[in-house]
């Protein structure tokens, strides 16, 4: 017999509504695990229904290691912010940053999406589960299109530095190589604000020599169109898009623009007054960017 006690305990083990929890447990003989296992069938068939809705809202989550050697940031998508501010979600968020914290086999940014190979890993905290089926139950469970967008996981044998907005919406992860301790530490968190702020523009690159060149060709086009209209010689077209091209260049090169907190500084200068230290690379995730 299938009393209100047992409905109550699967409810509350699995957030499905009372009705479906007792038709599951009635399936189930009344047991509990084979209970959970309806249900969760039943709540992937909604969750891949629900895939088709925008999942623009949810949580960016940094996790780094005590050594601060290994770094973390996840995007978990939901579709609205009442979903994404819940309890539950930001605690699945931060589960899920820390899975991703232990596969040894990730160094840097993966877009996720809905097929991609760690989504078929072992969920690092329940092994009978995948990382697919954590993500389709939270769906489940909130009603809501709930997607692990993307991953970065870095590693170093220096500093890693971190920052995340309090809003969730954005977060950083910033490499210091070549020093180590709580001066590399403040520096690599200086850095990773600095990059989260995007003044005086989001930073594409660490230096000019890292800058995509397709993204220098496309630019350099447009300065050579809008300097040939000016109808001057040629020569003096050479000088106005070499100096407009050095201007771009300090805009979106991290070490050349002018510290956020301090602008009499660059983030180059900032760096050298760390001995030794060096930016290596940095992770920028922006809520629903891209």
């Amino acid at each position: 017999m299938i009393t209100a006690k047992d409905v109550a305990a699967l409810r509350a083990r699995t957030g499905a509504g009372m009705g479906d929890c007792k038709k599951a447990l009635e399936e189930a003989g009344g047991d509990q695990e084979k209970a959970i296992d309806v249900l969760r069938t039943r709540g992937m068939m909604k969750a891949e229904k629900r895939a088709d809705r925008a999942a623009s809202e949810g949580q960016i989550v940094t996790w780094v290691s005590d050594d601060r050697m290994l770094g973390v940031i996840i995007e978990l998508n939901s579709e609205t912010d009442f979903v994404a501010r819940n309890e539950e979600f930001v605690a699945l968020a931060k589960l899920v940053a820390a899975h991703i914290g232990r596969d040894t086999t990730l160094d840097g940014v993966a877009e996720v999406g809905a097929d991609h190979a760690l989504l078929n890993k072992q969920w690092s905290h329940d092994k009978s589960l995948t990382l697919a089926q954590v993500v389709k139950a939270a769906a489940a469970k909130t009603g809501e299109n709930v997607t692990l967008r993307r991953v970065a996981r870095i590693t170093t044998t220096g500093t890693i530095g971190s920052y995340l907005h309090h809003n969730g919406k954005v977060a950083v992860l910033a490499e210091i190589t070549g020093a180590k301790g709580p001066a590399a530490v403040a520096l690599g968190n200086s850095v990773a604000e600095h990059v989260a702020a995007g003044v005086p523009t989001i930073a594409v690159a660490v230096r000019k020599e890292e800058v995509n060149q397709d993204l220098v060709a496309r630019e350099k086009a447009i300065f050579v169109a809008q300097a040939k209209e000016s109808g001057k010689p040629e020569a003096i077209v050479e000088k106005m898009v070499a100096g407009r091209l050095d201007k771009f260049f300090k805009e979106i090169t991290l070490l050349e623009q002018p510290w956020v907190r301090d602008d009499s500084k660059t983030i180059g200068q900032l760096v050298k007054e760390t001995p030794g230290a060096d930016v290596r690379r940095f992770v920028r995730f922006q809520m629903g960017e891209g």
